[in-house]
């Protein structure tokens, strides 16, 4: 197996971004960790390797932040091996009192900031024959009610994926990850971090007989960063527990 390389991770500071910065860490990535809330950032510093580990205050919805970081990133760490696209805004109300700016920061961030950041470290990630893994959802291909923002551009990222995929080969591969239900309560900023209460009805509607934890997903992430998986590329994963395959009546 090659030595193990830089990677950056969008919304890296809060939820499941922060689980994968943790995995990637313990297994001995070098990491950057792009986020726009600085509060969160300056929580974590402290309990991350300093010297493996970069903190950048990133807007992933601007062009000149996202390139400024990634410039910042590799004058730090070098060319970067991997990318991890996590960065999200979410918006959840009716769609008659869903706003047009609402809308546009929605596709802004989690849509053109997964193609800008992929856009912009492109050259490096050729040069490393890296790896992209973007945060897609199960909300790409089933929905609850007033989710039309958050799941156009779920539905926008995995198509993004194999489009990329196919773009960039052989040298970068490109795969998403969609989650389910995956508990990140306690994994915010203090200032938000309420530990969900999960009941026992929760847990078992699940076929796996749980909920998903920020873990699931970061393991997958690692699997797809190992460059001895370089036979997977453009692929989706759904990582829901089963509940996508479960057929429910009422």
């Amino acid at each position: 197996m090659k030595k193990k390389q830089h990677i950056i991770v969008t919304g890296g500071a809060q939820g499941i971004g922060r689980m994968v910065s943790q995995e990637l860490l313990h297994n001995d990535y070098t990491l950057s960790i792009f986020d726009i809330d600085g509060e969160a950032m300056e929580e974590l510093r402290p309990h991350f390797n300093k010297r493996r580990c970069a903190f950048f205050i990133t807007d992933v919805s601007n062009e000149v932040s996202i390139r400024s970081s990634i410039r910042a990133a590799v004058k730090k760490f070098g060319p970067s091996y991997g990318l991890v696209n996590n960065a999200v805004y979410e918006v959840f109300k009716p769609m008659e009192e869903l706003s047009l700016d609402e809308w546009n920061r929605a596709i802004a961030t989690n849509l053109t900031g997964t193609f800008l950041c992929s856009k912009y470290l492109t050259p490096y990630l050729r040069e490393m024959k890296g790896s992209i893994v973007n945060m897609c959802s199960t909300r790409a291909f089933q929905s609850e009610p007033n989710t039309e923002s958050y799941s156009a551009t779920k539905g926008g990222i995995y198509s993004l994926t194999h489009a990329m995929a196919m773009s960039l080969a052989p040298d970068v591969r490109v795969n998403s990850i969609s989650p389910g239900w995956i508990d990140v309560s306690a994994l915010k900023k203090k200032s938000v971090a309420r530990q969900a209460v999960l009941s026992k009805e929760d847990h078992l509607q699940h076929p796996a007989g749980r909920v998903g934890d920020a873990g699931d997903i970061a393991r997958m992430v690692l699997f797809l960063m190992n460059p001895e998986n370089s036979f997977i590329t453009g692929q989706n994963f759904i990582i829901d527990g089963g509940m996508t395959r479960k057929m429910i009546y009422v």
